[in-house]
């Protein structure tokens, strides 16, 4: 066993020198050192996950501090922000993976399964990324095949509430440039929620082949299904988070499971030129599905029994059938040239990603609650004394009937310009021509945007030191809303403007890293929950974050591996807004939802020798701050801390134990809400131990 290796910063970050072996370089990042970069960037690694026991993204990025949880959609998609800005928070957040846009969809959450590292890319990236978030986007890095090796591994656990989970991992050398890696997994068990079964599995191979030993071609394929009953959590009274228990489910077992699927397949070429300049081709397609039924709480005041008597819960019953079909290609040129006594190194790159999403929506509601409303009619469920299946499930109505079809073309260019040994200048741009159709059905309407816009980025970076180097950076940025609000009218993108500035400090050879930064953001045509029309945004115009962050990542001497990461993050609405519905007013100064003030996660690990095994230990802290639990009101998530330990053992060269508990002191805490009535409780204290084999 081996420690999970930190990043040096005299090797390009998280990337491989060798294409011809190890693998294809990323897009969009170019040949750098991380103290070169003009951007906070922070790396979650294999052995990192590893060694936490993590199993969904979910939690990987709970290890960085400037990732704050967001709305799941009960449980059933990824959602997270980025410096306190999360994009449409009524669908997933979008990820990349190797490069290219291709975590958007409704796959379920993300599996660590088959992730070799995840990268958190903070601050402004406009002139590459154009379309994402001002605050960040995450880049997950697939298990690559690895030309000319076979080696595997093998893993099963079990974990509290009677879940069990195995996992593979083998990557064959099929001929001298032809291999394989097969990577697989399995999951299924109850949750602590009460009736709450959940059922998982992946198959995410990879082939490499190396033609000649300039050129790498290589394929990957995601085929994943999750299955779990939707699941709102629980409810909240007059800010009493003790009105149910934590287990307590309120919707319907009947409903049984929704269902969400997955297909994906990418294709990616590298060729070097040789003389530093190399050549990146890619595509990209993936399909998803999200099915299913469920019983939630109903959110309008009228027609709410609960308010009356405190026990009895108005219910909604609901239907989903959300598809989405998302297709990338992409090519990028990188390569150096030098200029008198300047050194250019460049990026030349254009791509076109094409999203359509198709939403088709059912819901029953409840009449306004008046002394004469009987049980069956608002289908309440008791929350103090829950019977399930009390009533037969109410027939719903469509509500949304809904296609969006994304067309975005792009081209941009950056130029990083050494102009002495110690001071190196970033200046780049990128041009986007974005369509953006609506088709709503129901309303039997159509609505149509088309946007260009230039964004530019520019930053400089001067090294003090061997060590310590310091950067500023600049750029603006848009992305497209999808959909339309409640009244079918189509959204404007969001603008951005990006302001960040940091030091950079490496130490212990390279073996220990550090950034400090300081940012702003704002943005332009910014959207909220519509908590009268769940499903449906609102605008709520201008939205500001800035905040200072804190990242160290790697090891001290004593073989201790140290992951130290703090945010205070300020992010706040800056227009006045009153919701269409009048539902709900929303000022310049609030709170944007589910952001909390401060965010810290730290941990110590040390890796021992006992005779000939090889063993590790180790302790975490996370702490978050209080949140803005609703939109546009005072309901506040209380700020919690979570302790976890965890540790492995080699019980042979071949065979280590592992184990891990999570929430060791059995906190009560809450990872996200929509409103009062749906808030999401934190899992009690979680114990996992499992063996892993290697060859």
């Amino acid at each position: 066993m081996t420690p999970a290796p930190a990043l040096a910063e005299d090797e390009p970050p998280q990337e491989h020198d060798d294409i011809t072996v190890e693998g294809v370089r990323q897009p969009y990042r170019g040949d750098f050192k991380l103290r070169e970069i003009p951007q906070a960037i922070t790396t979650i690694d294999a052995g990192t996950l590893r060694e936490n026991n993590i199993l969904r993204l979910t939690d990987a990025l709970d290890l960085n501090a400037s990732v704050a949880r967001q709305n799941t959609l009960g449980g059933l998609w990824d959602s997270f922000a980025v410096r306190g800005f999360a994009g449409d928070e009524n669908l997933p957040s979008g990820y990349l993976v190797n490069g290219f846009n291709a975590g958007r969809g409704f796959s379920g959450q993300r599996d660590v399964a088959g992730i070799e590292r995840v990268e958190v890319l903070k601050g402004p990236a406009a002139a590459v990324l154009g379309r994402g978030e001002p605050g960040g986007s995450i880049n997950l890095v697939t298990k690559q095949a690895e030309l000319g090796r076979t080696f595997g591994s093998a893993s099963l656990q079990y974990r509290s509430f009677d879940t069990v989970r195995a996992e593979g991992d083998a990557n064959v050398a099929l001929t001298g440039n032809v291999t394989a890696r097969l990577i697989g997994y399995a999951e299924s068990g109850d949750t602590f929620r009460d009736t709450i079964h959940q059922r998982r599995w992946g198959f995410l191979p990879s082939i490499a082949w190396g033609i000649g030993a300039n050129t790498r071609v290589i394929y990957d394929l995601e085929w994943t299904r999750v299955a779990v009953p939707f699941d709102r959590g629980i409810v909240v009274l007059g800010e009493n988070f003790r009105t149910v228990p934590r287990s307590r489910f309120l919707g319907e077992p009947g409903d049984g499971d929704t269902v969400a699927r997955a297909l994906g397949h990418q294709l990616r070429l590298q060729h070097d030129f040789g003389g530093g300049w190399s050549l990146l081709v890619g595509a990209s397609h993936r399909d998803t599905r999200l099915t299913g039924a469920s019983s939630d709480a109903e959110t309008a005041v009228a027609r709410q029994k609960l308010f009356l008597d405190g026990r009895t819960l108005s219910r909604q019953r609901r239907t989903r059938r959300y598809e989405s079909a998302h297709s990338v290609v992409r090519a990028e040129i990188a390569g150096e040239f030098a200029t008198g006594g300047l050194r250019h190194r460049v990026l030349i790159g254009a791509d076109g990603d094409y999203f359509d999403t198709d939403q088709y929506f059912t819901r029953f509601r409840g009449p306004v609650v008046t002394a004469a409303t009987t049980d069956r009619q608002s289908y309440a469920i008791d929350i103090l004394d829950p019977v399930y299946g009390r009533w037969p499930a109410p027939a719903g109505v469509p509500i949304t009937n809904r296609l969006d079809v994304q067309r975005a073309l792009g081209a941009y260019v950056q130029d990083q310009i050494s102009i002495t040994d110690r001071l190196q200048v970033r200046v780049g741009g990128r041009y986007d021509d974005f369509l953006l159709r609506v088709e709503d059905r129901l309303l039997n309407k159509l609505g149509r945007r088309r946007t260009g816009r230039f964004n530019p980025q520019a930053g400089i970076v001067y090294q003090v030191s061997d060590p310590l180097s310091v950067y500023a950076a600049y750029g603006q940025g848009f992305r497209a809303n999808i959909g339309a609000d409640a009244r079918g009218t189509v959204f404007d993108p969001e603008t951005s403007t990006s302001v960040e500035a940091g030091v950079k400090l490496t130490a212990f050879g390279g073996r220990l890293n550090g950034t400090l930064a300081v940012y702003q953001l704002e943005k332009s045509n910014v959207l909220a929950t519509d908590t009268a029309n769940p499903g449906f945004s609102v605008a709520i115009g201008k939205a500001r974050s800035r905040g200072v962050e804190l990242d160290v990542n790697g090891q001290l001497p004593g073989r201790v591996d140290v992951l130290l990461s703090y945010a205070y993050t300020d992010a706040e609405a800056r227009s006045r807004v009153l919701d269409p519905n009048f539902s709900f007013q929303i000022l310049p100064g609030d709170r944007l939802i589910n952001i909390p003030d401060h965010n810290l996660n730290v941990q110590l690990a040390k890796h021992m020798t006992f005779g000939t095994r090889e063993a590790l230990l180790g302790a975490g802290v996370h702490y978050v701050g209080e949140r803005s639990g609703q939109t546009g009101t005072a309901f506040e998530l209380p700020g919690y801390t979570l302790a976890r330990i965890f540790g492995e053992v080699d019980l042979t060269r071949e065979v280590t134990l592992f184990g891990s508990v999570s929430n060791l002191f059995d906190t009560r805490w809450y990872a996200n809400s929509y409103l009062a009535l749906w808030v999401q409780p934190g899992a009690p204290r979680t114990a996992t131990i499992g063996v892993r084999a290697r060859f």
